[in-house]
């Protein structure tokens, strides 16, 4: 079974990006598919391609910065380095620190040392198409990890189902508000990123058809800076009186910026805010009961994804995928794999902890050790 995706242009024109798998109830099952996918992806089966099954040349990784999230760092990494340690191919991680020159620079190197495939997180869709085209002049295959290229001419793309975690982000803020009337604002990521595009889709999707439910404002947050977000927010609270009585923030970051706002005007606690990437801030927020929320997005799935479809490819193997994502501006479909993300409240942090994602100890360290005993953790 396969599914197809669409994804919207740059200007920020949504447009339905997929249709989900059939046949698949509850996160369990979804996560066996995924678990499924991600299997056949690195398998060394007979699939029709010639592969040799044994990789052959270099895998390049460049991470978008380290001020977005601290998930490509802390996370993405390791875990790349996992998995390709773990399959004994070679390669080379960088992070291009937010600057498009730096991203070009390191792309080319790369090419000139020799990666045989190049995955890449980009910053802008822009900077990440030349240097997919620059890279597949030089024969080099790519991959696009967590964003999608548009415009680009990458051969896969592995990522999270991202209209998805837009939904999961609106119905978490809906289950924080109940049912009482609310003015609600959304602080959107960075208007670059594609993927920032796609969760503002999915949480209007969810909360524009929901009675009683007022936005009041909307703005994204250039480069997913957090000190921007304190102040955008800061802008709307006082053109709105402080009668703001919901926050969709599209990730920890965003979020814990606007409620460093609440504690300075005493509404923390108060207004519900959302937020994404389940990090050690999101949660010890949650702990503290001034965000509401966070989305999980198990990163070590995702790059173990990308390193098996990177394997398949030094092996001379067609990687296996489990549908397409439609790329408007390039007018084609990417081959994809596209994984589920989680919404984590309260009562289902230890997943995360469970996942191995934050460490218990650092989580539950000094004033937050009574409250994670209070929460069962």
């Amino acid at each position: 079974m396969r599914r197809r995706a669409s994804a919207p242009d740059m200007s920020g024109t949504v447009s339905r990006m997929l249709s989900r798998r059939k046949g698949i109830v509850g996160l369990t099952a979804i996560t066996a598919a995924a678990a499924l996918t991600l299997t056949a992806c690195g398998g060394d089966s007979d699939d029709g391609g010639g592969g040799s099954g044994a990789p052959k040349g270099k895998v390049g990784v460049i991470l978008p910065d380290t001020k977005s999230s601290v998930r490509w760092e802390n996370f993405d990494r390791p875990y790349l380095e996992q998995a390709f340690k773990a399959a004994g191919v070679e390669y080379d991680i960088q992070n291009a620190e937010g600057d498009t020159q730096r991203f070009q620079t390191i792309a080319d190197q790369m090419i000139t040392n020799g990666v045989t495939v190049l995955a890449v997180s980009g910053l802008d869709s822009a900077s990440a198409a030349a240097v997919q085209r620059k890279a597949q002049q030089q024969g080099v295959k790519t991959i696009d990890y967590d964003r999608l290229t548009l415009g680009g001419v990458a051969d896969y793309y592995v990522s999270f189902d991202n209209v998805r975690v837009g939904e999961e982000l609106g119905r978490g803020l809906a289950k924080c508000l109940g049912d009482k009337k609310a003015n609600i604002v959304y602080l959107n990521g960075a208007p670059t990123d594609n993927n920032a595009t796609l969760f503002a889709q999915g949480a209007h999707k969810v909360l524009d058809g929901m009675p009683g439910f007022t936005k009041v404002a909307e703005q994204a947050v250039p480069n997913w800076d957090a000190q921007q977000a304190a102040t955008i927010f800061e802008q709307m609270w006082t053109q709105h009186d402080g009668e703001i009585d919901g926050v969709l923030a599209a990730n920890d970051g965003v979020g814990n910026a606007a409620i460093s706002i609440l504690k300075k005007n005493g509404a923390a606690g108060k207004v519900p805010v959302t937020g994404q990437d389940a990090t050690l801030q999101g949660l010890q927020n949650i702990l503290d009961g001034n965000q509401c929320m966070t989305v999980y997005k198990p990163v070590k799935r995702e790059a173990e994804a990308a390193a098996k479809l990177a394997v398949a490819l030094l092996k001379g193997e067609k990687p296996v995928t489990d549908g397409t994502v439609r790329d408007p501006e390039g007018k084609r479909d990417v081959p994809s794999v596209l994984l589920m993300p989680i919404s984590i409240f309260k009562d289902d942090i230890k997943r995360v902890l469970d996942d191995g994602f934050v460490k218990r100890e650092d989580l539950c360290k000094g004033a937050y050790a009574s409250k994670c005993e209070k929460a069962g953790l």
